[in-house]
């Protein structure tokens, strides 16, 4: 059985600012967003937060290089 990779995007309900992350457990990693239990200044300051997007994919290496697409542009 393979992993799943998860690549996300997370709207402030405080500001409207977005997040873009990704993870194996997209739940538990939006719980951690929105209980200051991540090490992300950035979600700590602007929770809570909702996921608006969500991707799967089953190569980690796939997820990080769109992750980082979703964050650049590139």
């Amino acid at each position: 059985m393979s992993e799943i990779y998860h690549v996300y995007i997370l709207k402030s309900k405080k500001n409207g600012k977005h997040y873009t992350g990704y993870t194996k457990d997209l739940n538990r990693r939006i719980v951690e967003h929105n209980t200051n239990k991540n090490r992300k200044q950035f979600t700590s300051n602007n929770g809570p937060w909702e996921l608006i997007y969500s991707e799967n994919f089953t190569i980690k290496t796939e997820a990080i290089k769109h992750e980082k697409f979703l964050k650049t542009g590139k």
